[in-house]
């Protein structure tokens, strides 16, 4: 074999310099600092800005509600106790009948009038932190607001009527501080069925 018979790759491969590959591009991929690829990194970065501002704005609202429901909830153990105050009140009330209130000396009167203001102070220092009483009397019977503690026959209102009011009931803010205690009718909507049967009894004969 000649010198002229010897193969080029010889020479080319001894050199040392590296060979530097170019990075693979996806087809759909922009080229690189390309107006096409600034908007869509602009887009994205858009994107981030607008989900960091919804998160922000609900942690702002979630954090607001929770210091609201503290300051109007913080004071329910101290409310519930005070409801026994509330309580002894109005049984101090209720044992004066109306005629004894009516023949009352001035003496009797004004101690009455006292219990009644300071039961009222009482009840407005209570609304002020957002307690509330309610009486059911006459509604219909609300196992959420109310507890039944017996069943009076009673035909003259809708069975399931609260007739009765043993102990009032409280509400703070949306939630029951003490639910009602109350007497339920029984027996309201079977006479108005068997009426109702009676007539139909009539018509058919």
């Amino acid at each position: 074999m000649t010198d002229q018979d010897r193969q080029p790759e010889d020479t080319t491969a001894a050199t040392d310099e590296p060979v530097v590959s170019k990075p693979y591009i996806m087809p759909d991929d922009p080229e690189p600092g390309s107006v096409e690829l600034l908007q869509k990194e602009a887009a994205e970065a858009r994107d981030r800005m607008l989900r960091t501002l919804a998160e922000m704005e609900n942690l702002r609202k979630r954090t607001a509600k929770e210091v609201a429901d503290a300051k109007l909830y913080g004071v329910t153990g101290f409310a519930r106790d005070v409801l026994d105050i509330a309580d002894n009140l109005q049984r101090a009330l209720d044992a004066v009948p109306a005629e004894a209130r009516a023949a009352a000396d001035p003496g009797l009167t004004a101690l009455i009038e006292g219990v009644e203001l300071t039961e009222r102070s009482l009840l407005n220092a209570l609304e002020k932190h957002g307690v509330k009483k309610f009486d059911p009397q006459g509604q219909k019977f609300d196992p959420n607001f109310q507890q039944a503690m017996y069943e009076v026959p009673d035909a003259s209102v809708p069975a399931g009527t609260v007739v009765q009011v043993m102990q009032a009931g409280y509400t703070i803010g949306e939630r029951v501080l003490r639910p009602a205690l109350v007497g339920v009718a029984k027996g309201g909507a079977k006479p108005a069925a068997a009426a109702n049967s009676n007539e139909a009894n009539g018509a058919a004969n």
